[in-house]
């Protein structure tokens, strides 16, 4: 009873926050829903007993994407108005592929509740969800794995050049004058006669 409220729930959060992905108005807005829709869907793996797309989930899309996707849009000065106002003429395109979306789930949907899924690949042994996906992870598609982190890492540079911007007047930190300075070019002793200030 817990697991079926658990997920309803779960789900509910999910549709919700991913209609208000794309009808929030602020596009910050919109990329915190998209991080509530990545961690329902990773509850829902859960559920499943799939922990390993779970934590997939949360490691890659929400510490990395949804995170990214934050950083560009609040750090970019990007007219999201202008952008929205084409939102009608790409509405026919966006309808056919959200039916071809959802007929893609229902044929998998009926294929999984037909009874086909025992002509699936049946394991003899014993080991979990997670420790299977280590062994083709990190033994078979290493390689694709780690290239997969070295892309993420070229798109978080990337974000943090399009957002450098070199202006005029602003004080930087040198590391180099601050570590090597010493007592003699970091103090100034100064005698003060009393009842008198520095200013006076």
């Amino acid at each position: 009873m817990l697991v079926t409220i658990s997920f309803y729930l779960l789900a509910f959060v999910a549709v919700a926050a991913a209609m208000m992905v794309v009808l929030a108005r602020n596009p910050v807005h919109s990329v915190m829903f998209l991080i509530t829709v990545f961690f329902s869907a990773a509850g829902l793996f859960v559920l499943m007993g799939a922990e390993f797309i779970a934590l997939l989930l949360v490691m890659v899309y929400v510490g990395a994407v949804a995170v990214l996707f934050l950083f560009v849009v609040m750090m970019l000065d990007v007219d999201f108005a202008e952008l929205k106002a084409g939102f009608l003429n790409y509405l026919p395109l966006g309808l056919i592929l959200g039916v071809v979306l959802l007929a893609e789930m229902i044929m998998v949907g009926a294929f999984y509740f037909s009874g086909s899924r025992e002509q699936m690949v049946q394991y003899s042994d014993d080991k979990t969800n997670l420790e299977r996906f280590g062994e083709v992870l990190y033994t078979e598609y290493a390689f694709f794995f780690e290239a997969a982190g070295l892309v993420l890492l070229v798109a978080m540079v990337g974000a943090i050049v399009l957002t450098l911007r070199h202006r005029e007047g602003v004080k930087k930190q040198d590391i180099t004058q601050q570590v090597s300075r010493t007592r003699e070019t970091a103090i100034e002793m100064v005698d003060l006669e009393s009842g008198k200030g520095v200013g006076s």
